[in-house]
């Protein structure tokens, strides 16, 4: 019903830019907007391939693409890898704190180091960037604040729907990333959702060829979305990579 509501609307994509995921290819979005989505409501916007970023939900409509799917992870059945064991270990000396989300200096600061360590300069933390990107929610949004001697160490946005957690974006003190705190966020989340009793962790897109996403489908059970629909699990998926503490992957948002 909400795709046929979607697809009333006579939504049309953006105008096409370069892919941020795979090279040479020119991506488009379908933009929705809502100043207030009731619970639930965006749970089936996220099975229809929308994401959120600050007030809008966006999904790839890209000509001759499809690889942009949403993928989550079956938390019940979730059990973490070797790697995934050895971060928590590694980080037992880090707090976390949940709540609702709220700006302040001295998480912007650690943003902004992020970005210049970890991205290609399009964003430029300023605090208009910080607080329209990652603290402008319109659905019931959770932050994961994480601390080592009361420093702080990273910061999680994850949206709460009543039947599962989305991860929105990750960022760290990139003087931290041998604990691979974006690992560690993961692993907080899926243990937030069994705290909660929700079935799944949804970790936004996974694109097949895109080294930076390929760390989603080490969190298993998971499973992706087809683009008629269903949620299958992938067929064939490389082993799970074992890594050295210091060289795990740390896992942000795409």
């Amino acid at each position: 019903m909400l795709a046929r509501v979607i697809q009333r609307q006579q939504t049309e994509p953006g105008e096409a830019f370069p892919c941020p995921y795979l090279p040479g290819r020119r991506a488009r979005h379908v933009v929705v907007g809502a100043s207030r989505l009731t619970p639930g409501l965006y749970h089936s916007l996220m099975d229809l391939n929308f994401r959120r970023i600050g007030p809008v939900f966006y999904r790839p409509t890209c000509e001759d693409c499809e690889e942009c799917r949403m993928l989550r992870v079956r938390v019940a059945e979730f059990r973490p890898s070797r790697a995934q064991r050895r971060c928590l270990a590694a980080c037992n000396d880090v707090s976390v704190q949940i709540g609702a989300p709220v700006a302040t200096e001295e998480k912007r600061r650690v943003y902004e180091r992020y970005l210049r360590a970890r991205h290609d300069g399009q964003m430029d933390g300023s605090p208009a960037e910080f607080e329209g990107f990652l603290y402008n929610s319109s659905v019931e949004t959770l932050e994961f604040v994480y601390r080592v001697e009361g420093r702080l160490l990273g910061v999680g946005i994850a949206d709460l729907e009543p039947g599962a957690l989305s991860a929105v974006y990750f960022y760290f003190e990139p003087a931290e990333s041998r604990r691979s705190p974006g690992v560690l966020n993961v692993l907080r989340l899926i243990e937030e959702c069994r705290r909660r009793g929700l079935p799944h962790l949804y970790l936004g897109f996974y694109v097949q060829g895109c080294r930076k996403m390929s760390y989603k489908t080490g969190y298993r059970p998971c499973e992706i979305l087809t683009g008629d629909g269903r949620w299958v699990r992938p067929l064939s998926l490389p082993a799970r990579r074992e890594y050295r503490t210091s060289s795990v992957p740390n896992a942000s948002d795409g």
